[in-house]
């Protein structure tokens, strides 16, 4: 019996011991301990805007003097002389530039002058008047004539009053009337449209035409043609440039034909005018080529304010 009570003792004692080793022990528990930093966040600073002002361009890469003067509608040597270039040919990016005259900045930007509108002269005091029955008589003090006199100091100083404002804002109105705005000085504006129907057109070669006016591909219509065929003023004007100073455009011709109307002619092998040069409606100005292109053609365009527009728009139908 003991035997059996000793052997169930060491069974009791082996389950308990492998109890405790298949146990898993507590764990303490694993807490996110976060450490706020003491530091600021980084601040991004956002990068600089560029000024949009009327009448102001800032240079991009790959930009010319001749270039930004046709995209604007206007003569490069005016961009000389309202920027104070020195050097036509080195400008930088980033530099802004004034692409319309000073005084049509001015004007479309809302800014006025007017005359100074000054106050009126110095008038001599009011005499003061009593208004009290004289029967009430006083012993002559300092105090006394104050008293006396208060009354119609203050309606006096009103009166005043009243009466310099009421010549000021009359000042105010005849000065308005009598002294309109100053006018600015005469600046090249936009030909009434009037003026610009009076104008006439032609085809500036004869070819077939192998690429018409598409805004975001071409900004005018494309000529064949043969190596030296003429090239003509498709009406009359003034040339404001003969060169090739923009890229893309090879040997160019830019004809102005009102303050808001100019047309280009471009990759001609040859150029026959000169700037300043005055051209009449079908006279030759150049000889048509392949310069900056790969093959013989002219390239035309019509450029109002500036902006490219149809050509089909003004040329009569072929």
């Amino acid at each position: 019996m003991s035997k059996k009570i000793s052997g169930l003792g060491l069974i009791l004692a082996s389950s308990v011991l492998l109890t405790a080793c298949t146990s898993v022990p507590n764990q303490a528990p694993v807490v996110d301990r976060h450490v706020a930093s003491s530091s600021k966040p980084a601040v991004v600073e956002a990068p600089p805007v560029v000024r949009d002002e009327r009448g102001m361009y800032t240079v991009k890469k790959g930009d010319t003097l001749i270039r930004i003067a046709l995209e604007f509608g206007q003569n490069y040597r005016d961009l000389v002389t309202w920027n104070n270039l020195s050097n036509p040919n080195d400008i930088k990016v980033d530099q802004v530039l004034r692409v319309l005259p000073p005084e049509t900045a001015a004007v479309a930007a809302g800014v006025q002058t007017g005359a100074i509108l000054m106050p009126p002269a110095d008038k001599p005091a009011p005499v003061v008047r009593k208004s009290e029955p004289r029967g009430d008589k006083k012993a002559y003090s300092e105090s006394a004539l104050a008293e006396l006199q208060r009354p119609d100091g203050i309606k006096a100083d009103k009166t005043a009053s009243k009466a310099g404002g009421a010549a000021l804002a009359a000042g105010a109105a005849e000065t308005v009337v009598q002294a309109p705005l100053p006018v600015p000085a005469p600046a090249p504006a936009p030909a009434p449209a009037a003026d610009e129907e009076k104008l006439s057109w032609m085809w500036p070669a004869d070819g077939k035409v192998i690429a018409t006016f598409d805004e975001g591909k071409n900004k005018g219509v494309d000529i064949a043609g043969k190596a030296g065929q003429p090239v003509v003023a498709a009406g009359a004007g003034k040339v404001m440039y003969a060169g090739s100073g923009i890229r893309g455009y090879g040997n160019l011709v830019i004809v102005k034909h009102s303050n808001s109307l100019l047309s280009a002619y471009a990759h001609n092998r040859s150029i026959v005018v000169k700037e300043g040069n005055t051209v009449t409606k079908g006279q030759q100005i150049a000889e048509m080529g392949d310069s900056d292109t790969d093959t013989v053609k002219l390239h035309f365009e019509i450029r109002q304010q500036g902006k490219p527009v149809d050509p089909s728009r003004f040329l009569p139908n072929r």
